[in-house]
């Protein structure tokens, strides 16, 4: 453990709230996806702790998906249970959760702190719904010494990755060997499949909440990731594929490249992962002479509005989403920084160098579509990906399909 975590880590939990005795017999419940390093944020609370001596805090994980997490959370919520304190937030969960009268509000907290695309994520209405736990955004993986082995570059383009999948596989001759794992699960994942070469066109899905779909744009996103599937770049079962499965195919050597989420960093260099020590990270590629798009991710601290601990659980976020936590969980778990200077911290980049370049990437990622019936406009989006990799329905039908139901979804 880093002493000086721990110093600062005690020094933050006194200011906020244990310089006197204070809450006596608090026990707090905090839900954490079961996939974003519950260990570490134990690590984390377990400090919280030692500085706390009256409070106590367990930690709840759950579903390895968005999609699964949300459904429990619904769940919990709609029950008005107070079983939960805090709630783990999917970056595209706070307005939707505050619109149903779920989750409290925070007063007077100074938010130019953050990275921007936080603060408007967890403000809604002029109200701070939520606070940032970590930033987010999709990465390219690749397999460092394969690329090095056939003197390839990593791809700007699709088209690059494609030709060098293809020179891989023939030099390698390993059928178990993929080029490339990606969401095609319906599963939240997929909207960023679709909207990732959607987005490289130059395109946007929604503008001043007016759908702005373009049709043909569309028929080239889908195409091109069915085209992949079809020329053995994908797996065939890849709509089975969620984002889990592609860290996990990854980590265990069986494909080249992979799209995926920071959180996949460690895992790769993890005691079990057999390509430790020969991955690299870059941009994801662009779809011909486009631009290079990511899809912004992250996750967020809300306090349930059922809690019977109001102010306890939130002093406990303010804890969890300040610059020293944030540094620590880069460093040791390999989350994204929501503090700009964190990116060039020391601690963080000798344990993950390529976070020296991320900022600009999480900076310049694209948000999905902000709307309040933002869940009607993903399962459109995610279930159609999937049929089209399933072979179910075509590029092209598969682009009208969700022209024809998000037109009437956001009318």
């Amino acid at each position: 453990m880093n002493i000086r975590f721990m110093a600062a880590a005690l020094a933050a939990a006194s200011m906020l709230g244990s310089i006197t005795p204070a809450f006596a017999d608090t026990e707090l419940k905090i839900f954490v996806s079961s996939q974003h390093q519950p260990d570490v944020w134990r690590k984390v609370l377990d400090k919280y702790e030692a500085a706390n001596p009256g409070v106590k805090v367990a930690i709840e994980t759950g579903g390895n998906t968005s999609e699964a997490q949300a459904q429990y959370l619904n769940t919990v919520m709609s029950a008005k249970d107070p079983n939960l304190d805090i709630l783990m937030l999917d970056v595209i969960r706070p307005a939707q959760y505050a619109a149903a009268g779920w989750t409290s509000s925070f007063e007077g907290k100074d938010m130019s702190v953050y990275l921007p695309a936080y603060v408007e994520a967890n403000t809604v209405d002029g109200k701070i719904v939520a606070l940032p736990a970590f930033a987010d955004a999709m990465f390219l993986y690749y397999r460092k010494d394969l690329l090095d082995k056939y003197g390839i570059a990593p791809p700007k383009t699709w088209e690059e990755l494609a030709a060098a999948t293809k020179k891989i596989a023939e030099g390698e001759k390993n059928p178990e060997l993929q080029g490339l794992s990606f969401q095609g699960k319906a599963i939240e994942g997929a909207v960023c499949t679709f909207l990732l070469p959607y987005w490289s066109q130059g395109k946007n899905l929604v503008e001043n909440g007016k759908l702005t779909f373009d049709h043909d744009a569309a028929v080239t996103a889908l195409k091109l990731w069915k085209d992949f599937v079809d020329t053995g770049v994908a797996k065939k079962n890849i709509a089975e594929v969620a984002t889990d499965d592609t860290r996990k195919e990854f980590q265990a050597g069986s494909a080249a490249f992979a799209v995926n989420w920071s959180y996949a960093w460690t895992h790769f260099q993890g005691a079990e992962s057999v390509v430790a020590g020969k991955v690299g990270v870059t941009r994801l590629p662009a779809l011909g002479g486009g631009e290079q798009a990511s899809c912004l991710g992250g996750w967020e601290w809300g306090v349930s509005a059922y809690s019977t601990h109001q102010e306890e659980a939130k002093k406990l976020v303010e804890y969890l989403t300040s610059e020293d936590v944030s540094v620590f969980m880069a460093a040791n778990g390999s989350l994204l920084p929501t503090y700009a200077a964190a990116y060039k911290n020391s601690e963080v980049l000798k344990a993950v160098p390529w976070f020296a370049d991320a900022l600009q990437v999480v900076e310049t990622a694209k948000s999905r579509p902000v709307t309040p019936r933002y869940n009607e406009v993903s399962e459109v989006i995610r279930t159609t990906v999937n049929a089209v990799l399933a072979g179910v329905t075509t590029p092209e039908d598969g682009a009208s399909q969700i022209e024809a139901r998000l037109k009437r979804i956001l009318r």
